[in-house]
């Protein structure tokens, strides 16, 4: 109604004042919304900044606010607490913040696949995770993979305690690894590249889902109680990312072009070299026939019963209350074909 009085008081002023008027109002009735990411911002946020520069949310009525995260526990406190609507979170790291009492649920996965991979050096004398036993594994202190050893052992075969961890920074791995203070690291396989490119045909690697063990990794997470009070505003932010997502697929550049424009220190090859892995790391059976950041229910109570078994659950729940596939448009579908094998 508001909007049709100040129409109807602008309709004596010029054609385009009037307008311009209105548009200022509709723009100011925007809601103001939060998205805090899970870590400082990278190829896989592309699409939000490219979505917020196309002006695709503030058509949704959403008036886009990006914050830099410091990791997915950060993340899911901070949304399931109610200090930001949104969030980007490894999904085992929400499922155990929900389990402390976090009002939180996961809408729309990111990386279909885990990204979680070991780097080694084969003239380190490894040739695959057989040969694990014995050396030392360099990550931080309660990285994922460090935590989740127990379940990698378990499928891989060998002992838990057959290894030994050492203390190394996110940004020292590579140096660890090629000054031989470590045998082993851990990182993500968007970064896979970077390793390549140092080692060569020296490194040998394996992904988690090599060996059976593919629990979702960062995906779109919302406050509970935000979600319930605002509906319609939750389902337009997740198929505007949606849609986000399937025109970098199509068409990285532009997307990369709004990351750059809007954060500073990024090499851009080093980021299209990472859009080329996390597009593997989207793709999987569901993503490409359901809907682009589908979350399937049987993989989720695996994923529930992983996390439970490894990182324990301080209070049960239903896995099914912890996420939700209904906001997602099922006519946006993630584009194998753009997937490079």
């Amino acid at each position: 109604m508001k909007g049709l009085r100040l129409a109807a008081l602008t309709l004596g002023l010029a054609p385009a004042l009037a307008f311009a008027l209105v548009a200022s109002t509709l723009a100011r009735a925007a809601e103001s919304v939060n998205l805090i990411l899970n870590w400082t911002p990278t190829a896989d946020h592309s699409p939000f900044y490219y979505a917020k520069a196309q002006g695709w949310y503030e058509k949704a009525g959403i008036d886009l606010t990006i914050e830099t995260g410091k990791g997915s526990g950060v993340s899911s406190l901070k949304v399931g607490s109610g200090g930001s609507p949104f969030g980007i979170a490894d999904l085992a790291t929400m499922l155990v913040a929900r389990s402390k009492g976090a009002d939180v649920v996961a809408l729309m996965s990111i990386y279909a696949n885990t990204g979680q991979t070991f780097y080694w050096l084969k003239s380190y004398g490894v040739n695959g995770v057989r040969d694990f036993p014995g050396h030392k594994i360099g990550n931080p202190p309660g990285d994922a993979s460090r935590v989740m050893w127990p379940a990698f052992a378990k499928a891989a075969g060998i002992a838990p305690d057959a290894v030994n961890f050492v203390n190394v920074g996110p940004t020292a791995k590579i140096a660890a690894l090629k000054s031989h203070t470590v045998d082993i690291i851990s990182d993500f396989y968007n970064e896979h590249d970077l390793k390549a490119i140092e080692f060569g045909a020296d490194l040998g690697y394996v992904n988690w889902k090599d060996i059976g063990l593919n629990p979702y990794g960062n995906s779109l997470i919302v406050n509970g109680a935000f979600l319930q009070k605002n509906p319609k505003l939750v389902e337009e932010f997740v198929r505007v990312t949606q849609k986000a997502y399937a025109a970098c697929v199509a068409d990285v550049a532009p997307c990369l072009k709004a990351l750059l424009e809007q954060v500073s220190g990024l090499d851009r090859e080093n980021q299209e070299r990472q859009w080329e892995r996390i597009k593997f790391l989207m793709t999987d059976e569901f993503t490409t026939t359901k809907a682009l950041g589908w979350i399937d229910a049987e993989r989720m109570k695996k994923d529930y019963d992983l996390v439970h078994t490894y990182l324990g659950m301080e209070k049960p729940f239903d896995v099914n209350t912890a996420f939700s596939t209904k906001m997602l448009d099922t006519s946006i579908k993630m584009d194998a074909s753009k997937v490079k094998k």
